[in-house]
């Protein structure tokens, strides 16, 4: 494991912690007021926690308890020998809330968060009590160019689970040396995706390639916020749209900007995160400080 360079100043410090029977993740939590509701943070493909809401947590934690978890095979997420699936991402936060004693919690998807954060709704309706959803779809895969791309990530995780750890790991590192330009921010950024599990990266890929909600989508009964990057090329911009318009009630939070928006251009994602979580609490009858 690489070590640890010091994170932007916002980035609450992140520790293990063990969910009963699944494995051990890393989480990063911020208390926020007393009483304050619980957003459960799902960071994006070949993210981490820490990644990619590290700007978010001090605004959001003025007004909520703020957790995210790294999930599997990302950063320091479970370890599994098992084919990576959201829905045990789903699981597991399902799981982390019930380590952390929470009894219901909003949760806040970013790009494959997104399918994880609905499979939290569809998996474990007792437990989410609203939805947040940022630069995300109902499903990934429509296109011939994308089903070409999921595919192949789907097949290069096959021959990943066959390669020696150490040539994987050498591959991987050559990509991330490339990323470099010196800043302290870069440099934190690739140490946070050397831990990263890349057998189990490509079998996400694959995941969320095959990933839709198209036939349940419209059942979603929380209070749900959709905040659409304006600029997206990943995840293109009537696809957002798309999956606001199919989830009853559902606000709109538009940010002029690109995918990376949250970790690149914060001081444009990161006021209309808030106001997409506050508009959700609300509507779910929590308390909210103002």
């Amino acid at each position: 494991m690489a070590p640890r360079i010091q994170p932007p100043p916002d980035l609450p410090p992140g520790r293990e912690l063990e969910l009963p029977g699944r494995g051990t993740t890393w989480v990063h939590e911020a208390p926020g007021p007393a009483g304050a509701p619980t957003l459960v943070l799902l960071h994006g493909w070949t993210a981490t926690a820490g990644l990619n809401w590290f700007a978010t947590f001090g605004p959001l934690s003025r007004h909520f308890h703020v957790v995210a978890l790294d999930h599997r095979g990302h950063g320091r997420g479970i370890r599994s020998r098992e084919r990576f699936r959201l829905a045990d991402c789903a699981d597991d936060a399902a799981a982390l809330a019930d380590v952390l004693g929470v009894k219901r919690f909003i949760a806040v998807g970013y790009s494959m968060g997104g399918p994880v954060a609905q499979l939290c709704w569809q998996r474990h309706r007792d437990r989410v009590a609203g939805l947040v959803l940022c630069a995300t779809s109902r499903n990934f895969g429509n296109s011939a160019p994308a089903r070409a791309m999921w595919a192949t990530a789907g097949g290069l995780g096959l021959a990943a689970r066959v390669a020696p750890a150490e040539w994987r790991r050498n591959l991987y590192d050559r990509v991330l040396e490339r990323r470099d330009d010196g800043s302290p921010l870069a440099t934190w950024m690739i140490a946070e995706r050397r831990d990263h599990d890349l057998r189990a990266l490509l079998e996400a890929g694959h995941a969320i390639g095959g990933f839709t909600s198209h036939d349940w989508i419209g059942e979603v009964d929380v209070p749900t916020a959709v905040v659409v990057t304006e600029r997206d090329t990943v995840v293109p911009v009537p696809r957002q749209r798309k999956l606001a318009a199919a989830i009853p009630d559902a606000t709109v939070h538009p940010v002029p900007g690109d995918h990376t928006v949250c970790s690149v251009r914060p001081d444009l994602f990161v006021p209309a995160l808030v106001e997409a979580c506050r508009s959700v609490a609300t509507r779910a009858d929590l308390a909210v400080s103002s």
